[in-house]
């Protein structure tokens, strides 16, 4: 059989999915907290990298990685956030002092470890360019000139920006109530879980739907109960992996553990159900990411669960 030539169109998309590999986890970090969800966050990564392989295949020359994906991503993420009309008009003030980037006094770092550890979710209370900048300069460590470069923003109105965001982010978590009791698991996630802890993988391929969906991540989505059912085939080889029933931005998830000394959970599935048979998995095993600032919290314990056999 005749091998095809090789093309620059093909090596540049070659290149661009082995680069990509490094650059998804701080668009998610950006994302999930543009979006204020770590799991609508993935979307948009996913949505970006799609459509930069098509720019790809049509542009001359292959453009500056990096700050091309951020800017699709944000363009994506703020159409989005447009059509859900949680975009908020907001006045640009005078620039505060700012500190200098080069050598952050104390307080500057506080408030850097103060975006860093703030709950995904919490994000969206703050105003649209708040929340841009906070995360570009707190979380990713952006400059204030890439930052302004990516929003079209002037830099003193990047510093007005994160002066104001910053305090708003401080308010919000000094008035963010206690995190909320466990909710249990439903009994449709339990007997998933239960079935997948027994290994009974013929027991998981009952419950597929006909016309069932798997998504793992940049992999070609999995259609048909034939095809979606070699997942728990692959899943069978891995050694020392178990679940449990979770909650991640009030959605019900699967929290994966990985070792028998594992405490926190490497990633999580999320499954949708239809009449009673899954309809959709989404395996974020190749996303790992995914799990930084979710706060994931295990469902509440029900007592004895179902041995799956």
């Amino acid at each position: 059989m005749n091998e095809r030539p090789s093309s620059p169109h093909r090596d540049r998309r070659s290149e661009f999915l082995a680069l990509t590999g490094e650059l998804r986890g701080e668009l998610h970090r950006y994302c999930a907290r543009l979006m204020g969800s770590v799991i609508d966050g993935e979307d948009v990564v996913q949505d970006t990298l799609a459509r930069a392989l098509v720019a790809l295949d049509e542009a001359e020359e292959t453009p500056q990685l990096r700050p091309w994906l951020f800017r699709i991503a944000h363009n994506r993420a703020i159409d989005l956030l447009r059509s859900r009309a949680l975009r908020k008009a907001e006045p640009i003030e005078a620039a505060s002092d700012m500190p200098d980037e080069a050598n952050p006094d104390p307080m500057e770092v506080l408030m850097r470890q103060q975006a860093v550890e703030t709950a995904v979710s919490r994000f969206t209370e703050l105003p649209l360019l708040q929340r841009s900048v906070v995360i570009l300069r707190d979380v990713l460590d952006e400059s204030l000139k890439d930052i302004a470069e990516l929003l079209g923003l002037t830099v003193d109105a990047v510093k007005a920006h994160l002066a104001r965001g910053r305090t708003r982010l401080r308010e919000i978590n000094a008035q963010a109530a206690t995190l909320a009791d466990a909710r249990p698991a439903s009994a449709a996630v339990a007997r998933y879980v239960a079935l997948f802890n027994a290994q009974n993988w013929d027991g998981l391929r009952a419950l597929l739907a006909d016309d069932v969906k798997l998504h793992q991540s940049t992999y070609p989505v999995r259609v048909g109960a034939a095809d979606v059912g070699m997942f728990f085939t692959i899943y069978a080889k891995f050694e020392g992996v178990r679940l449990a029933p979770a909650w991640v931005e009030g959605r019900e998830v699967i929290a994966v553990f990985e070792g028998n000394a594992g405490v926190e959970p490497s990633y999580f599935m999320w499954i949708e159900w239809r009449d009673g048979r899954i309809s959709f998995i989404r395996d974020y095993r190749y996303a790992r990411y995914i799990v930084d600032g979710a706060g994931l919290m295990l469902a509440a314990d029900k007592g004895p669960a179902d041995d799956g056999s």
